[in-house]
């Protein structure tokens, strides 16, 4: 297909993140949350051949975003790209691959006939970093760890044509459950992750005539549910008139179809 540049979200949530970015000359893994074993596995799922990846790109230390990085870097000899932060936690915690490459925010560069950007993040991790990925005039802004949208992240990913934001976690839900009272005080920190409510009301800001695809991730599976996301967040579309952005909700156990940014 010509102008051929997409995403392929292959599990998004607290127990593994992972997605492939599909550009003119290749792929990249954003994020290696599941085994290497399991990322091949949704891989073939998704019908994707793990020799078209070319890096794996990584947004922060947290395992579930790291954890089959080192072997399915190693298995299929490509480059990891880290900040230099979470490169340096990436030795304490074991998961650098030997082939490895230091960004810096705000730097952008190329990988696959792809633009890659990463932005610093709000999130309690060293140096967390969402990407924005462009080719063929189009835009694909990832953000999926964040406890608030500040003025960077609403820049860096407003009027993408194709956007994957957090939606964590209803806060009733959240303050009901049996989690820790440092648990809930995290989550619903300025550098937590993103809750329902804010991740929608960002929307009247993101989403611009270029927008065509939103995909809601990192759902909490103890403080929110599918269906609340999907209800919500069609309401949200209704009302700002955006029937036509076509809506899916990443979910942790299987891959989403791809979703494609055509030229």
């Amino acid at each position: 297909m010509k102008g051929k540049f997409g995403i392929t979200v292959l599990g998004s949530g607290s127990r593994g993140n992972a997605s492939v970015i599909h550009g003119p000359d290749g792929a990249i893994l954003l994020d290696a949350g599941f085994s290497a074993k399991e990322i091949e596995k949704r891989l073939q799922y998704s019908g994707i051949e793990p020799q078209s990846i070319q890096a794996v790109l990584i947004t922060h230390g947290h395992g579930d975003h790291t954890k089959g990085c080192r072997a399915f870097a190693d298995r299929y000899k490509i480059c990891s790209y880290f900040t230099a932060a979470t490169r340096h936690e990436g030795e304490r915690c074991k998961f650098l691959p030997e082939k490895q490459a230091v960004i810096a925010p705000g730097s952008s560069f190329e990988i696959a006939g792809i633009t890659v950007e990463p932005f610093t993040l709000p999130h309690d991790a060293v140096d967390t970093v969402g990407y924005v990925f462009q080719a063929y005039s189009r835009k694909i802004g990832v953000a999926t760890d964040l406890g608030h949208l500040n003025m960077l992240a609403r820049q860096k990913l407003k009027g993408c044509t194709l956007l994957v934001l957090e939606s964590n976690h209803d806060p009733q839900m959240l303050q009901a459950s049996t989690r820790p009272i440092q648990l809930k005080r995290r989550i619903l920190s300025r550098h937590g992750h993103l809750s329902n409510a804010d991740a929608l009301s960002a929307l009247d800001e993101l989403l611009t005539e270029e927008s065509t695809s939103l995909v809601l991730a990192h759902l909490s599976s103890e403080c929110n549910n599918r269906e609340l996301v999907e209800k919500l967040a069609a309401e949200k579309l209704a009302g700002l008139n955006r029937q036509d952005i076509f809506l899916r909700i990443a979910v942790q156990d299987q891959p989403l179809a791809t979703l494609w940014a055509e030229e």
